[in-house]
This record gives structure tokens, sequence and C-alpha cells, in this order.
């Protein structure tokens, strides 16, 4: 597998998981321009009555602001909603109770920047997960075909609207949902709705998910 080539993303979804556990090294872009409705600062858990998107509100500074730079907004007192949306979703999941001591401290304490905020969860999950991954980060905005890097370009592959289905390299498998009864299947959640379902075998479902010629 080549090197992925991602943005900063909040809980990201099971895909861009996958690739943060068999790429050899992963780029994370921050030096582009911020790009509102995006995985930078939401993410899809499953709620009782459906998938349910959890934003972070934002200062922004301008049309030009990158990502890096991008700072988060106390409006709307939106780290208690979004820890109360966690636990409505998974108080009734296999793991909830044995993560949410992990979790609940990002929703208590204040970061100025999102990529702070995005990156210190992004280490918590791994850590849970038992990844390991070679994460850098870019000094400059990356043109991949201009600085012969050869690498798999997802910064715009992976976000909310666009269709996983054209990622030749990802194919959810599926596991277990609490409200898969009601629902069916939801794929490719937030990394939280694995764990809080799959605990210790959510490495497993990663394994699975992804797809080799």
């Amino acid at each position: 597998m080549l090197p992925a080539l991602l943005t900063s993303a909040y809980l990201a979804p099971v895909q861009y998981y996958t690739k943060l556990y068999a790429a050899p090294f992963v780029v994370e872009e921050r030096c582009e321009h911020y790009v509102k409705q995006t995985y930078r600062n939401r993410c899809v858990i499953a709620g009782p009555g459906g998938p349910l998107a959890l934003t972070i509100p934002v200062e922004h500074g301008g049309p030009r602001t990158a990502t890096r730079d991008i700072r988060i907004s106390e409006h709307g007192n939106w780290r208690h909603t979004h820890w109360t949306a966690l636990v409505s979703a998974y108080e009734g999941s296999p793991y909830f109770e044995y993560y949410a001591d992990d979790f609940r401290p990002f929703y208590e304490r204040r970061y100025e920047f999102l990529t702070d905020f995005n990156e210190a969860l992004r280490e918590k999950v791994c850590e849970l997960l038992g990844l390991h991954p070679d994460i850098r980060i870019s000094q400059t905005f990356i043109e991949p075909e201009k600085e012969g890097f050869v690498c798999r370009d997802l910064r715009e592959r992976i976000r909310p609207k666009a269709d996983y289905a054209d990622d030749a390299k990802f194919r959810p498998a599926p596991y277990y949902q609490v409200f898969a009864g009601r629902l069916g299947f939801l794929p490719n959640l937030s990394v939280a709705d694995l764990l809080f379902n799959m605990g210790p075998e959510s490495r497993l479902v990663l394994r699975d998910s992804i797809k080799e010629p």
C-alpha cells in the first residue's frame, strides 16, 4: 500500500483509520485552505434514529485560512452536547463503560486549535486500538505531482459527501452495532462507534475492511 495523504479529522470514520492501520506512513495536511462540511470538524455516529452528525463550531478567519490556524469556537456549549450525544448513543454498547473515562476528558478540557484537539483524540484512539502509525505533519501545502510524492491523495476522497465505495482499497466489514436491529448495519461511521461496540476486536474489523488486489 502507498503512503496516504489525509486531512486532520475529528473522530474520523473507519475508512480513515484503515489508512492509519495499513499505510507505511501518513502525511496529515494542515496547510490547505480550511474547507467546511468535512470530517475536519465533524464526525458521524449512530443515534437511536439513525446517523447523527456532531459538528465542532469553529471561528473562521477568512476563506484562505489554513486548517492549522482554525480555532475552536465556544459557541453553543458543544462539548456538553457532543458528550451527551455519545452517552445517549453508546451507553448500552458493550464497551462504552470500558472506554468512557478515556474519552470524557476531551469534552471537559478546552483546546484552542482544532488540529490540536483532533490530534490529541487521534493519539488516544490509536492507543486504544494498539496502532502505532507513522504520521508526518505537513509544513507547506502538498502538491504530490509537482513534488514527485507518490501517494494515495485522500484529502478530498474521505469526506461526508463522498462515496466510500469509490475507494478501491476499502470495503467496510460489518460488525455489531447497538441499533442494528432497528436501523440495519450503518457502514463507515466514526471510529468511536467501532470502539464502543467492538472494543479490542476493533483492530480485526479494520484489518478486514482493507481490500487488497
